[in-house]
């Protein structure tokens, strides 16, 4: 995991707003911050700025103001040639995958511990085992054209925890899952969660919600609240 001093925020947005080119803001004055190893839902109705908020924690896109720090770096002042390195310890489950049809199962979940310099042992290892955990096993060599939503999905997802993020944000992770899988998939984050990653969840799911019980950051009209107690409020 990513190593970094003096900050008591993984995460913290300052008043940021967001637009896409001369459109409207998408996001309006959003303050929170993200403590090392804690775990949000995020919720909202569909087109309420959740997926924007996403990519602003990936470093995907900039605020139009406001301040965003990720790992206690500025994103405005961070050089542009320095993000990937930051993106490194951030998982991202895109609810378009975003797989390479090129590369087999196998391969597009090893790509961060490639990037990383792991040792082909370790890499083989490690993702045959976390690949026939998610009920991918038979298919390692398996291109993305080849499967179903729902077991690309599951390549999307281990490609995103193989290694072990600081920081996972997953958006409507088990939207193209059976019910089975999806239970898998969520223990999973929550075992993640308690060796020190930091879990943000996009979902519409009420029963995700009510069976974890973990703090909701809830967007709507590109505003931002935080409710601590999941078990009243809208859907």
């Amino acid at each position: 995991m990513f190593e970094f001093e003096g900050a008591n925020h993984l995460v913290r947005f300052e008043n940021v707003g967001m637009r896409y080119g001369d459109e409207p803001e998408v996001l309006r004055d959003i303050t929170f911050h993200l403590e090392p190893g804690s775990y949000h839902f995020l919720t909202g109705p569909s087109g309420a700025g959740k997926s924007s908020l996403l990519r602003l924690m990936y470093l995907a896109h900039q605020p139009s103001h406001g301040s965003v720090s990720i790992f206690n770096h500025d994103v405005a002042t961070t050089p542009r040639e320095e993000l990937p390195s930051l993106r490194r310890w951030i998982g991202v489950v895109f609810q378009n995958f975003q797989l390479l049809d090129h590369l087999s199962t196998l391969d597009n979940v090893a790509l961060p511990l490639r990037i990383a310099g792991a040792r082909r042992e370790t890499i083989q290892e490690h993702v045959a085992e976390l690949l026939t955990w998610v009920g991918l096993g038979e298919h390692l060599d398996a291109h993305p054209r080849t499967l179903s939503d729902g077991e690309k999905q599951r390549v999307a997802i281990a490609r995103a925890v193989i290694n072990r993020p600081s920081l996972l944000l997953a958006d409507e992770p088990t939207g193209s899952v059976d019910q089975e899988q999806g239970s898998r998939i969520l223990r999973l984050f929550e075992e993640l969660n308690k060796i020190g990653t930091t879990v943000v969840l996009a979902t519409h799911d009420r029963s995700i919600i009510e069976r974890y019980q973990h703090p909701v950051l809830r967007i709507e009209k590109g505003t931002l609240s935080v409710r601590w107690d999941v078990t009243k409020g809208k859907k």
